[in-house]
């Protein structure tokens, strides 16, 4: 890992006990955030790739190493969202090509589905406007898809609205049904008391933006943040079944740009990754 380290230096690793049937390793990403655009999209689009380009400036580094590790290690690549910034002709051929390079499983972020960023509602509309486009860079489904590892069924679901949809608590379902052990690819991360206060308390940040925050917690949001990240009867039914059901051994996750774990219950971990950190997952 010398080659990789030297052009990028910033690494975590961590090892997780799902019930493996034999130990096996996967490069955790999130929150890339690419931010290219070239000749074939509008000025509008290639000024935002230089404004959002100051704060995403190693994405493509994160890309080359995490390529370059993946193929030198024979490991797979888990993503849990925002690979790219904004819906652009570049930013969707550099993810196609990602994805075609490396055996990569996918899970959406926002970002995945912004035009604009910042310009609208996100919303099952809004998403439905790039949806077509964005999927056909990915080789899975990255609103909801599966693949089993070491007798371990991972489960790539998109909550990056902050919501989960019937059919896809639905599948979930079917998915717990099989008996195996399962581990979540989401991009937002659950509600849990220590997560939710390091964001509002030690961050002071205007709102947590995790899934499935109970309502009497969102009273300091605004009344955009409150808009946006409100649970509907599904996300909490959804919420409430991954925490109780013990099959569901751990989630991956992201969002929050921060490298950590934080404990839903005494079952059940969501292990984030930093938007500038490769990851070692050792699942055992």
């Amino acid at each position: 890992m010398e080659t990789v380290e030297k052009k990028y230096p910033r690494w975590s690793e961590i090892t997780i006990d799902v019930g493996a049937t034999a130990p096996f390793r996967v490069l955790h990403m999130s929150d890339t955030h690419l931010t290219e655009a070239d000749e074939r999209d509008d000025d509008r689009k290639l000024a935002l790739a230089a404004q959002r380009s100051k704060y995403f400036a190693r994405a493509g580094i994160l890309v080359e190493s995490a390529t370059e590790y993946a193929k030198k290690e024979g490991v797979p690549i888990f993503h849990t969202g925002d690979l790219i910034d904004f819906v652009s002709y570049k930013n969707l051929d550099v993810a196609r090509t990602f994805s075609e390079e490396n055996d990569l499983f996918m899970a959406a972020g926002n970002h995945e589905f912004s035009l604009y960023v910042g310009e609208a509602v996100e919303d099952a509309a809004y998403r439905a406007q790039s949806l077509d486009k964005v999927q056909a860079a990915f080789k899975n489904d990255i609103r909801f898809s599966k693949r089993e590892m070491g007798g371990v069924n991972f489960v790539a679901l998109d909550n990056s609205y902050y919501l989960i949809e019937e059919w896809q608590l639905n599948a979930l379902k079917e998915v717990v049904a099989e008996g195996k052990p399962v581990v979540l690819l989401i991009h937002n991360p659950l509600y849990c008391e220590a997560l939710y206060n390091h964001e509002i308390v030690e961050k002071k940040s205007d709102s947590a933006y995790l899934m499935a925050v109970p309502e009497e917690k969102m009273k300091g949001y605004s009344e955009h943040r409150f808009r946006q990240q409100k649970a509907d009867e599904t996300t909490l039914l959804a919420y409430d079944y991954i925490c109780s059901e013990p099959t569901i051994r751990a989630i991956l996750t992201g969002h929050l740009h921060e490298d950590a774990e934080y404990a839903i219950n005494d079952r059940l971990t969501q292990y984030m990754t930093r938007c500038t950190t490769l990851k070692i997952v050792n699942f055992r």
